[in-house]
């Protein structure tokens, strides 16, 4: 005959495999998602435009941002974190990214969301490579989800033009 203590043992064991069993199941079963995210931006207008006293250059945008990320959302998604991010190429780095908004959506019935907004976040270069520069929007998000792996995207929006002068 088995102990209490035994038998409590192997019920205990048991029950975590099959919990760890079935969120294995489950975080396989969010693969079976293909999300379909959509994302406009729209500047509305320089606000300033400046070189700073230590020669960076610096950019004030107002935005208006428009998103869909519902299809995102899961039985097993915890929370989207959203950034936009103005990128463009400088001399010096093939990569430029500069942060102008981000959010946290904590649910599918936020996840449809326009705001008209400034960059939250300075848009600054370190240099004056600015003046006439062709730039990308590109909105990223990552999934968090409640159990597996984290994964990330983006949206690339181009067309996006600086002016040649200072305002």
């Amino acid at each position: 005959m088995h102990s209490f203590g035994y038998r409590a043992n192997a019920l205990l064991t048991f029950s975590i495999t099959i919990l760890a069993i079935m969120c294995t199941m489950g975080s396989l079963s969010d693969n079976f998602n293909s999300p379909t995210p959509t994302s406009q931006v729209q500047v509305l207008n320089i606000n300033w435009f400046q070189r700073q006293p230590n020669g960076n250059d610096e950019v004030s945008l107002t935005l208006n941002v428009s998103a869909n990320l519902q299809s995102m959302f899961t039985w097993n998604t915890k929370q989207d974190f959203v950034f936009l991010a103005a990128e463009y190429e400088t001399p010096l780095n093939n990569l430029n990214q500069v942060s102008l908004w981000d959010g946290i959506i904590p649910s599918k019935e936020h996840a449809k969301f326009w705001i008209h907004t400034t960059n939250k976040y300075r848009f600054t270069d370190q240099g004056h490579n600015l003046r006439g520069k062709d730039f990308n929007l590109t909105l990223h998000w990552h999934v968090m989800p409640k159990t597996g792996k984290m994964f990330e995207d983006k949206i690339v929006m181009t067309g996006y033009r600086l002016p040649q002068e200072y305002r």
